[in-house]
């Protein structure tokens, strides 16, 4: 035979293409590239396409109850419609294609393979003869399901040796439904048409419906030494064409001693980007694991002989159920060829160990992948025995003695994979408020939360009133930071008003000429705040902040046509007037202060007959007239100069009444003389105001009533959105900032807790740096998701200026090389991740989908979580 090796003549290892009638099983790219080179009827023979799926109706005789608990593979085939279509315009590249060609067939693709020598490694060429003794034989029962034009197939453990059952598991793996088998031989439509024929009298049958098949399994073995990538996917795919002598991952370059037979680049083709099932909002899962399934070092423990590190006796872990499940489902990410994994068993163990991710609703992808790691130490713990330590006081000692002492400690009881490569250590300062107490921690970290700073601004439009009776409403506009706190609001709007030092700003929310609420909380979160809302900020003076506070609320008579019919009732109108009440006072104190605060508002009189003095005025006289009665409100022996001395004939029919929070309910109205009770906690004291029509002409009610939104969509143009610097995120988490007081310290110089002040710094860092960009936040109204774009560098990430140990690594550099991203809103969204992959290729993996991006395209404001990796000095 042509191109084969004298020493494969003999007929034993020959394969004979007019005597080999035994049908073989071979990667279908390595037969058609054969095909697609050879002439004559072979080239040009049709296939019959079948898809796997897993076997849930083996119809054979010793049909399975449960596959679950056994030990043997089945699946079924099932014969795909547009079989033709495929043959003639797709061809498979997903590595899980393979063909099913009769022994002639196959020793003419053999012979082929061995002429052009195109199977090559490490630059070296191969016979394809080299590889014949890669053949071994694999039965399989086969059973027709012909209402589902499928076949049962069941590959028995007993029938096979271990080592081949191992390796059917392998190549049957049905994680998916992208495993494809190509029938070039013609021989399983038989199955269905059950025609006589030579091939089917050489097959063993156990019954009707049971049929044990023999094939010779080519190509497929682990030690197998071609690698069916094309050199036009190579070219075209600058990731795929990269290799290396030494195994590795993401650049990390170093010996491997595993039991799990990795190859360089060339070879794998896309070895590790292997897409991963999304179960239902399964996303948030995929993303972490896919990040983690990247991490060079983990990566190569995990392919290696981990399970001997797995610490059974550990109350904190899962006896090792997490570790093993985990690198379980990685081992079948970096499988050579391998079609997205579905995390089925990943999953299931998660909801034991950690019930909140039980179920199928969204989750968070840090929060997973901060359980994650946790469980994956306390499995892998390499301490047994966990012995007590007590943490020492400095005492003066130089922080890096104490801080050497608290990593060792820490390294007593806790010692694994994840200790070696994630957790580093940061130094913790608190310094008591009262007696300067200094207290210094040196804690572990296995990732860093950093806060974003809000530079995305907002503006805000609010009124200011003056409670002096001097000036009129004034609108300020004002730039705040759009995720600041109401603090903010107040001292930019402070500055644009020039308050005064004696002087502070109440502001309001108003809805439907009422108070709907105070926006006393100087920390509350100003996403509280609508555009759609209008604000009032009332100037008051500072040192009657315990004063009682008086709110005047305004109705004016309306006529309604309801069905033909004019009727009148009262209607809320302008904005509430509020001011600072004496401790005692009585009707007419209230009234005249009413007066003042109406006097901006006041248009001025033509005819000055119409006004006069207040001292001219009646005696006073009590109003008792039912509501809406047009009985003068008479006033008498009020102070002049609360009103400034005079008063319009008109005011006195002004009517007030004690009303509540809402201005709907009148309690009693108010009498000149008689003192008015402040009552409740909050100290304030509603009054409604009922206007009569001739009233309304001497006041510029418009201006009473004008009140602009916050933020009228129009008047601004929208601002681009702006970035924060990564360093900036990193210098807010480090800076000085007092504690909550939620989180009190207890000093023990005073014996007592206080709001210390806090100051974080970094003290070692792990070779693996992950950080979380907190973008989700919370108030005890809403969450809120903070989609501001952070600018991180992808390939000199340079810590060492925020290092305090100055000398305790030689490099502080990192470089990027996976990322966790969140699209959408806080109630939902998409997770994905980006994974780095040699070069400057950078890959998206998107559940089950795996595309190359470009390193542009990395940075985005749905960056949620980065993993970096220390760069080795050479």
């Amino acid at each position: 035979m042509d191109g084969l090796p004298e020493d494969l003549s003999d007929s034993t290892q020959r394969p004979d293409s007019d005597n080999d009638q035994r049908l073989y099983f071979v990667p279908y790219r390595w037969w058609k590239d054969a095909q697609d080179s050879m002439s004559g009827d072979s080239g040009s023979k049709k296939a019959v396409v079948y898809s796997a799926s897993p076997g849930s109706s083996y119809a054979g005789p010793m049909k399975l109850i449960n596959n679950i608990f056994s030990l043997d593979l089945v699946f079924n085939l099932r014969r795909e419609e547009d079989s033709e279509q495929r043959e003639n315009g797709e061809v498979g590249v997903s590595g899980r294609d393979y063909a099913l060609v009769p022994g002639e067939m196959w020793v003419q693709a053999l012979r082929w393979h061995s002429d052009s020598k195109v199977a090559t490694k490490n630059g070296k060429s191969f016979s394809a003869a080299e590889d014949i003794s890669d053949v071994y034989p694999l039965k399989l029962r086969l059973s027709v399901l012909r209402e589902m034009n499928s076949l049962g197939v069941r590959i028995c453990k007993k029938e096979n040796a271990g080592e081949l059952f191992k390796r059917a598991c392998k190549i049957f793996s049905i994680e998916s439904e992208l495993l494809r088998i190509w029938d070039f031989s013609g021989q399983t439509t038989l199955f269905f048409t059950n025609e006589k024929n030579k091939f089917l009298k050489d097959c063993q049958r156990h019954s009707d419906h049971d049929i044990v098949l023999e094939l010779q399994v080519y190509g497929l073995s682990d030690s197998v030494k071609y690698k069916d990538v094309k050199k036009d996917e190579s070219s075209q795919n600058p990731g795929l064409a990269n290799s290396s002598s030494s195994p590795s991952v993401n650049g990390s370059m170093g010996n491997m001693n595993c039991n799990f037979s990795r190859t360089n680049s060339a070879e794998a083709g896309s070895l590790g980007l292997t897409g991963l099932q999304n179960l239902g909002n399964t996303c948030f899962m995929n993303s972490a694991l896919q990040c983690l399934a990247h991490t060079p070092k983990l990566v190569d423990y995990f392919l290696g002989d981990y399970g001997r590190e797995i610490n059974h006796k550990n109350p904190l872990g899962m006896d090792g159920e997490i570790a093993l499940a985990f690198g379980d489902l990685l081992r079948k990410l970096w499988a050579p060829g391998a079609s997205p994994v579905a995390p089925r068993l990943f999953k299931s163990k998660l909801a034991r160990f950690a019930p909140q991710f039980s179920g199928y609703n969204q989750h968070d992808s840090q929060e997973l992948l901060a359980f994650l790691l946790d469980g994956l130490h306390e499995d892998l713990n390499r301490v047994k025995c966990k012995p007590y330590v007590e943490a020492k006081d400095g005492d003066g000692r130089p922080d890096g003695e104490v801080a050497d002492e608290y990593w060792q400690n820490h390294l007593a009881r806790n010692d694994s994979i994840i200790v070696d490569v994630c957790q580093g250590q940061y130094k913790s300062t608190l310094v008591c408020p009262v007696c300067k107490k200094v207290s210094k921690t040196f804690d572990p970290f296995m990732y860093l939360s950093l806060p974003l700073p809000s530079t995305t601004m907002r503006t805000m439009t609010l009124t200011v009133l003056n409670t002096s009776g001097n000036t009129e409403p004034s609108p300020y506009t004002i730039t705040v930071p759009k995720y600041g706190k109401c603090d903010d609001l107040l001292q930019a709007l402070g500055i644009a008003c020039s308050l005064g030092a004696d002087e502070t700003l109440l502001v309001a929310e108003i809805y439907n000429s009422r108070i709907i609420r105070y926006l006393e909380e100087r920390a509350d979160s100003l996403s509280l705040i609508r555009d759609d809302d209008r604000l009032v900020a009332y100037r008051l003076a500072k040192d009657t902040e315990k004063v009682p506070l008086v709110e005047f609320m305004h109705q004016r008579m309306e006529e309604q046509n309801i069905h033909g019919k004019l009727i009148s009732s009262w209607k809320a109108f302008g904005v509430p007037l509020v001011a600072r009440l004496c401790e005692s006072v009585n009707g007419s104190d209230i009234y005249n202060l009413y007066l003042k605060l109406l006097n901006p508002f006041r248009i001025p009189a033509e005819d000055a007959t119409e006004d006069y003095h207040i001292s001219e005025g009646t005696t006073t006289e009590e109003v008792t007239g039912i509501e809406g009665a047009k009985s003068p409100f008479v006033v008498g022996d009020v102070d002049p100069s609360k009103a400034n001395g005079i008063v319009s004939a008109s005011d006195a029919e002004l009517q007030f009444y004690l009303t509540d929070e809402k201005g709907i309910i009148k309690h009693s109205k108010l009498v000149m003389n008689e003192p008015v009770a402040v009552m409740g906690v909050s100290r304030r004291l509603h009054v409604l105001v009922c206007w009569p029509e001739t009233q309304i002409e001497h006041y510029n009610t418009h201006l009473l009533s004008s009140l602009p939104e916050v933020f009228k969509s129009g008047f601004y143009a929208k601002r681009p959105q702006e970035s924060v610097s990564l360093y900036k995120c990193l210098e807010a988490f480090l800076q000085e900032e007092p504690l909550g007081p939620e989180d009190m310290w207890y000093c023990p110089g005073c014996k007592k807790h206080c709001q210390a002040v806090k100051k974080l710094d970094l003290w070692r860092l792990p070779e693996i740096l992950v950080i979380h960009l907190k973008r989700f936040s919370y108030s005890r109204f809403l969450k809120n998701k903070l989609e501001t774009y952070v600018d991180f560098p992808i390939d000199n990430f340079e810590l060492s200026p925020y290092i305090a140990l100055r000398n305790g690594q030689s490099c502080n550099s990192y470089m990027l090389y996976a990322v966790s991203n969140h699209y959408g809103s806080m109630g939902g969204g998409h997770y994905t991740a980006f994974v780095h992959q040699g070069g400057d290729q950078w890959y998206e993996l998107d559940d089950s989908h795996v595309y190359p991006i470009s390193q542009e395209k990395i940075k985005s404001s749905a960056a949620y979580v980065l993993f970096y990796r220390r760069v080795v000095e050479v």
